[in-house]
């Protein structure tokens, strides 16, 4: 297939490129570079061995977005693009609303202009609240804590109305939990601009010594040691998680949904304690209070996945962070910075 991958120059985005391009596909990349960095585009090709297009796009520019269907054979989409951070969105809905609905929107309507019937949608498990027990089955109530949560589930509905209204579409959401590690070849990882909004990333900045401390934010909640718990899922293994969820949709129409994760949850001490094991560093760290629209735990069932896409994870919490330890020790400062600029501190 030749595949459309919207945020494909971001942290899981790159990583699914490669696992497509090592299936045989075609891949198409779609950016605006908000959050991302062209140099990742060269390093996907280095792996893959393999060019591929890319445009500087925004989904919101609907022009801009159709003009790419215009110039590219497209079988198929991976939808990836979208802001992310939990913390963030409660502090700024309007953009999340915005940026995130409004980007799909245009992305299905340049779809049903080209007539493109095949997408996987990036959503998340935080469509799942705090009001059912882990571990998360897909038949469970969604009940999303914060306004990033809120857009995926949104996402999800506007696709299951679609597919209910058209019989040529098939679309499937994939839930997946806290991505982590990054590829074998350390070329690529996750690399955000800033301070980092997940834990790995910020465990190893502090590992390589970027940065001073870990905050953890929150003691309090009810696990064995206070912090929360989450299902941390290699990189790669949600890559061809979507590898596998996208050949299954070519084959079938409708919608569907599943959950990406390992179906074990780890605290953030558990991943500290996995870090210094791999890295040999130790990791200073202090609590902080709780960020809002955080939950205690959060796990996945993954069996459906398996049963129906014949995919499970195969990675352990070691070797997530071996992964992402080798990439922040190539890249102590960013893809784009190397060893360079020693004098960083934060």
């Amino acid at each position: 297939m030749r595949v459309l991958l919207t945020g494909g120059a971001g942290y899981i985005g790159a990583h699914v490129a490669v696992a497509l391009l090592a299936r045989g596909h075609d891949v198409v990349i779609l950016d605006n570079f908000s959050n991302s960095k062209r140099a990742v585009l060269e390093r996907i090709e280095r792996i893959a061995g393999r060019a591929m297009p890319s445009y500087a796009v925004d989904l919101v520019d609907l022009s801009a977005t159709a003009d790419v269907f215009e110039r590219e054979a497209i079988d198929g989409v991976v939808h990836l693009a979208g802001l992310k951070a939990v913390g963030e969105s409660v502090e700024q809905p309007f953009r999340y609303y915005r940026n995130n609905l409004i980007g799909t929107l245009h992305l299905l309507e340049a779809m049903q202009r080209f007539g493109v019937s095949v997408l996987v949608f990036s959503s998340s498990a935080t469509v799942y609240g705090d009001v059912s027990a882990p571990p998360f089955t897909e038949t469970m109530p969604t009940a999303p804590t914060n306004p990033y949560g809120r857009t995926k589930r949104m996402i999800e509905q506007m696709l299951e109305d679609i597919a209910e209204s058209r019989a040529d579409v098939s679309f499937i959401a994939l839930r997946y939990f806290n991505p982590v590690g990054a590829h074998e070849s350390g070329l690529i990882g996750e690399d955000p601009a800033g301070a980092p909004n997940n834990l790995m990333p910020y465990v190893a900045q502090v590992a390589v010594g970027r940065r001073e401390r870990l905050y953890i934010f929150g003691d309090d909640y009810p696990t064995p040691d206070g912090t929360g718990v989450r299902d941390y899922i290699h990189v790669m293994d949600l890559a061809e998680g979507h590898v596998r969820a996208l050949e299954f949709a070519a084959e079938r129409r409708g919608y569907d949904v599943f959950n990406l994760g390992t179906g074990r949850g780890a605290s953030v001490l558990e991943v500290v304690r996995t870090f210094e094991a791999v890295s040999g560093r130790e990791i200073p760290y202090v609590f902080a209070p709780r960020r809002p629209g955080d939950v205690a735990v959060s796990y996945a069932d993954p069996s459906k996945a398996e049963r129906l896409l014949g995919w499970r994870a195969t990675r352990d919490l070691a070797a997530m962070c071996r992964d992402a330890w080798r990439f922040q020790v190539r890249h102590p400062y960013g893809i784009d910075v190397g060893t360079a600029a020693k004098g960083e501190r934060s």
